[in-house]
């Protein structure tokens, strides 16, 4: 009786609700279902800015960038003529969209967006989206440029980031390329450099690696020295070398939280000369410069910490490449994340420095990576909140407004401290431990049963 029982329970069929998740989780797994993900974020962001796009307007970072690309279009180009923000790579997506005039700026700007997430989504999944394992990252990356969405279709970085992936995926297969678009992207907005040391560190790649770097680097600054412009090539590295931590950078929080409480001197000001927000108060200035000093020192320590895992867990290996892939991933991350903690500058965009290499985390180990990828995207999910929804709350000091940010940038040490601990599990494991990598499913960043 209690068999039969059992029959009747397991018989009944499945909800409709759940009928119909099951039928877009399935539909999600063919290459159908991805293109229509990709083509539907896509779409509807150009729809919900035509009527901007159709009145010849530009949001996010646009106006400032289309001024720019005005002006080098009329004979005034930055880095030329004056320093810049930003590396003389960024030019080129500055500048591109004037193609069809400044009225369609914004237009060819998603435009140009959406070729470089193509881009990423292909180097994930393959040129013909054949790589049905890897359509959990690439479904990651769509959700993390969703979630970001105010900036990741707005700002430089949906640039870079996409360009980052292709980089970190080709590394093993396609070494020249890959390196070329880490220059690429680095000369974009600086961050990419991080892969481009984990890959040093880490990959028996590297001097291919570093000859598609080289290559790329070396056709820029000989563009931009021969227009005249050698003095300013390095000006991004010092243009922000006085000012103030910023509103949402971790170390910053002291001071958000003393003006929230009116505590004598703190307060947020606006940076007119940069365009941002930043706190001031007794100290501010100087931890802004100590968290300078941190983040060389920690640059430095965990690449002597990637060299080190190097010897230990890929060396020695069963599946070597495999252990390599997971390790260079992990130690891009670590730098990375290294690079926003330890940054008096610290703006939304900068998740779109970790999503990337997170997305390939998640096809090189995803039973390692699916734990952290849910802390990412809480993450970004919380910086959304932060800017630009509670934004100017912020700016006002509202408590939970702050709170949302004091959250945001505990994940983001969360996941730095998760890394780290990662990565010393690597280079200093336990006699009886089994390497962290080698459980690194079978495949490599790029496998070479792939076709190109």
């Amino acid at each position: 009786m209690r068999g039969a029982y059992d029959a009747r329970v397991t018989s009944q069929p499945a909800s409709p609700r759940a009928s119909r998740r099951e039928r877009l989780a399935a539909f999600g797994r063919t290459r159908r279902g991805l293109v229509t993900g990709f083509a539907a974020f896509h779409v509807a962001y150009i729809l919900a800015l035509l009527p901007l796009i159709i009145a010849g307007g530009t949001e996010g970072d646009l106006p400032l960038y289309r001024l720019w690309a005005q002006d080098a279009v009329q004979g005034t180009w930055p880095i030329i003529d004056f320093e810049w923000v930003y590396p003389a790579g960024a030019l080129i997506p500055v500048v591109a969209p004037m193609a069809l005039g400044p009225y369609l700026y914004q237009l060819v700007w998603l435009l140009m967006l959406a070729a470089a997430n193509w881009l990423a989504i292909t180097a994930i999944a393959g040129a013909r989206l054949q790589r049905r394992s890897a359509y959990p990252a690439a479904w990651y990356w769509l959700l993390s440029i969703l979630l970001l969405a105010p900036v990741s279709m707005l700002r430089l970085e949906g640039v870079a980031a996409p360009l980052a992936i292709a980089g970190l995926v080709w590394v093993s297969r396609r070494p020249v390329v890959a390196g070329a678009l880490i220059a690429l992207a680095t000369w974009i907005k600086v961050w990419p450099a991080a892969i481009a040391a984990a890959v040093v560190a880490v990959c028996r790649s590297r001097w291919w690696v570093a000859l598609g770097g080289l290559a790329a680097s070396a056709v820029i600054m000989v563009a931009v020295v021969a227009a005249g412009g050698a003095t300013n090539l390095f000006s991004f590295l010092t243009i922000q070398g006085t000012r103030a931590p910023q509103l949402e950078a971790p170390v910053a929080t002291p001071w958000v939280w003393a003006t929230i409480w009116e505590m004598p001197g703190a307060r947020i000001r606006q940076n007119y000369e940069l365009a941002t927000r930043e706190v001031i108060g007794h100290g501010a200035m100087a931890a802004g410069e100590v968290v300078g000093w941190l983040m060389i020192v920690a640059f430095i320590a965990i690449a002597l910490l990637l060299v080190r895992a190097r010897t230990t867990a890929v060396l020695g290996a069963p599946r070597p490449e495999h252990a390599e892939a997971g390790l260079v991933v992990l130690g891009a991350f670590a730098l990375t994340a290294a690079l926003i903690v330890f940054n008096k500058v610290g703006s939304p965009q900068y998740m779109l420095w970790l999503a990337p290499i997170v997305a390939v985390g998640l096809l090189v180990d995803p039973e390692r990576w699916r734990m952290p990828a849910r802390w990412m995207a809480a993450t970004s999910f919380l910086t959304t909140l932060v800017f630009p929804i509670f934004y100017m709350p912020l700016v006002r000091a509202d408590p939970f407004a702050a709170s949302l940010l004091l959250a945001r940038n505990v994940l983001l040490v969360v996941l730095f401290v998760w890394s780290i601990h990662a990565l010393w599990r690597l280079a200093v494991p336990r006699r009886a431990a089994r390497p962290l990598v080698a459980r690194a499913r079978r495949r490599s960043l790029a496998p070479v049963t792939d076709p190109v």
